[in-house]
């Protein structure tokens, strides 16, 4: 049996939405998927490590990766900079891994103009209030920095409808279930199956 290329998803969500602790929890039951590891010229959170969370650069380092076109895509967040590595991704997908993109809409915008087959999932908190309180209970940024995201959220909300799938993050498990099931079903694509049995489906068919 042959393995068919990996697909490629890109998930973007106002900060706050719970999309890197679903995508977490994805990772951790199945071992042939992969986040991207982008790069970035934020500052490390605690307990974030270098290369395994983010490969953290400064600006001229990353001003001059952009020079080379080392980037699938960039974008630039607030004051920083964040992209995801060409050769990386396509090392990847080349070896049947399934790679999810965590990025927003304008970096979702590149990679679609690049790949017409990538699947764009965008996830929505169950509301405001609740988005609001998850930034507070992380601790980390002040008051003037929650009022500034959640006032990017509203924005990056907006473009919701460029997507392909939507998931609501209220119940954990269930939106983990939801985003499961949107990955597995493009496995069964016939242009996956057809990939991956061509032996069975050849002898079948004699």
């Amino acid at each position: 049996m042959a393995h068919s290329r990996g697909n490629l998803f890109i998930l973007s969500a106002p900060s706050g939405a719970g999309k890197s602790s679903l995508i977490n929890a994805l990772l951790k039951k199945h071992a042939d998927m992969k986040v991207s590891v982008s790069h970035t010229t934020r500052a490390p959170r605690p307990g974030e490590n270098n290369a395994e969370h983010y490969h953290f650069v400064s600006v001229d380092e990353f001003k001059a990766l952009i020079a080379k076109d080392d980037f699938f895509e960039w974008a630039q967040v607030f004051d920083n900079y964040y992209g995801t590595s060409k050769q990386a991704i396509e090392e990847q997908l080349a070896a049947g891994i399934d790679v999810f993109l965590d990025i927003d809409w304008q970096g979702a915008r590149q990679v679609r103009e690049i790949m017409d087959d990538v699947k764009t999932i965008f996830i929505l908190p169950p509301s405001k209030q609740e988005l609001e309180q998850r930034l507070n209970n992380r601790g980390q940024d002040s008051a003037e920095i929650i009022a500034g995201r959640m006032a990017q959220a509203q924005s990056e909300t907006s473009h919701y409808n460029e997507y392909d799938y939507v998931v609501v993050n209220d119940d954990f498990d269930t939106a983990l279930c939801d985003l499961e099931t949107i990955v597995i079903a493009q496995r069964l694509t016939l242009k996956a199956q057809t990939t991956r049995h061509q032996t069975l489906i050849n002898e079948l068919l004699k």
